[in-house]
């Protein structure tokens, strides 16, 4: 099912023009230039595993990015990780960026390391601690995905056409199928580089609730 009314745009000016009207209620003494100048320095989307802002998800010749909301400690995330990379390799001819989104408050760059190294996990990696893109996409589980294109007039904005879960193998936790008989997320990707509406899940992701939501 197409919802046209679902897209909404993400962008390094939307998250530091909220970043600036936060932080103008809590540090009176700088100006409002000073503060807005401080985040325009530090646009960022998150953090990278050596700490430096992140203030782009995609390459100048990306078709579609995938975020794949992830968690240390959530052995459902854990067990679709292997999707994921098989997905990654799969599409990465065709210029579509995956990123491990990491958004669970107190998730230390150590520990994400570590799963990182037990899984393969070499590049694309995203701390999210401050929720800049689990808001926007109103994520609220791991693992949980969404599949967001670069708007044409700016490489630092993106409209999300697909939010939730991967496929269908989950019913709920602790009942499972086999094997899914859905792939909700591949075919997402199919649609994005096929130029069709994008279908979505008929059903919610299930897993591990996001950890230090508002």
């Amino acid at each position: 099912m197409y919802l046209p009314g679902y897209n909404r745009i993400l962008s390094t000016q939307n998250v530091m023009r909220r970043c600036c009207i936060a932080v103008l209620f809590v540090v009176g003494f700088l100006t409002a230039a000073e503060v807005c100048k401080a985040y325009d320095l530090q646009a960022l989307f998150g953090y990278s595993l050596n700490g430096q802002p992140v203030s782009a998800l995609a390459y100048p010749d990306t078709k579609a990015v995938v975020l794949f909301f992830a968690a240390t400690d959530c052995p459902i995330c854990n067990r679709y990780i292997p999707e994921m990379q098989s997905l990654e390799n799969k599409y990465a001819a065709q210029h579509v960026v995956f990123w491990y989104v990491y958004p669970n408050v107190g998730e230390t760059i150590a520990s994400v390391r570590r799963h990182e190294r037990d899984f393969g996990m070499e590049q694309h990696v995203l701390l999210d601690p401050h929720h800049q893109i689990v808001d926007f996409v109103r994520a609220s589980i791991t693992p949980e995905v969404a599949v967001l294109v670069p708007e044409q007039s700016a490489a630092e904005q993106f409209r999300v056409l697909y939010h939730g879960r991967i496929d269908n193998r989950y019913i709920q936790i602790g009942l499972q199928r086999p094997s899914p008989t859905r792939f909700d997320l591949e075919q997402a990707i199919e649609d994005v580089l096929q130029h069709r509406p994008v279908q979505q899940a008929d059903g919610p992701p299930v897993g591990c609730e996001i950890m230090g939501q508002p």
